[in-house]
């Protein structure tokens, strides 16, 4: 794979510390046996989902990054932004593989996913962090929600 083709902003991210030999690029397509493998690690992955359809995830978001071992190509972390391009922003499915962690990947892809977002209009972004993750998100700006609940929808009165 090429990494080049896949660019769609064509240069590495420098705004934060991230490991040597790691970038973060936002694109508009990427390996969709790289993402399938990042939505498995994450634990989000069910068998009766369909990955023909991960081009078109990735496509259809507002803004898609991916973070990348240069020496390898191996795609080791992602994370989406989705919007309307006007009003809210919500970043989800960050993940970034486990031998990977702690090494300034999640930060920098959640930064470019913040900076692409606010450098289109959105000033409103948000996310939903597993409990203990707070820490995390807090340093580059994030804060819990007083008085808001997540929900999830199961499907009329259930």
């Amino acid at each position: 794979m090429t990494i080049s083709k896949y660019i769609l902003v064509n240069e590495a991210f420098f705004g934060m510390e991230i490991a040597e030999g790691f970038d973060v690029f936002l694109v508009k397509e990427w390996d969709s046996f790289a993402i399938l493998d990042l939505y498995k690690a994450g634990g989000w992955w069910k068998e009766t989902y369909d990955p023909a359809l991960l081009p078109h995830l990735v496509r259809s978001s507002f803004c898609f990054a991916v973070g990348v071992h240069r020496p390898s190509g191996r795609t080791v972390g992602m994370g989406r932004l989705i919007s309307d391009g006007v009003s809210d922003g919500y970043i989800q499915d960050l993940v970034v593989l486990p031998q990977y962690r702690g090494i300034g990947i999640g930060r920098a892809i959640v930064r470019r996913l913040v900076d692409f977002g606010l450098s289109a209009g959105v000033t409103w972004i948000a996310l939903i962090a597993k409990p203990g993750a707070e820490p995390f998100y807090e340093c580059m700006g994030f804060s819990p929600m007083a008085g808001f609940i997540p929900m999830l929808f199961h499907g009329e009165g259930k």
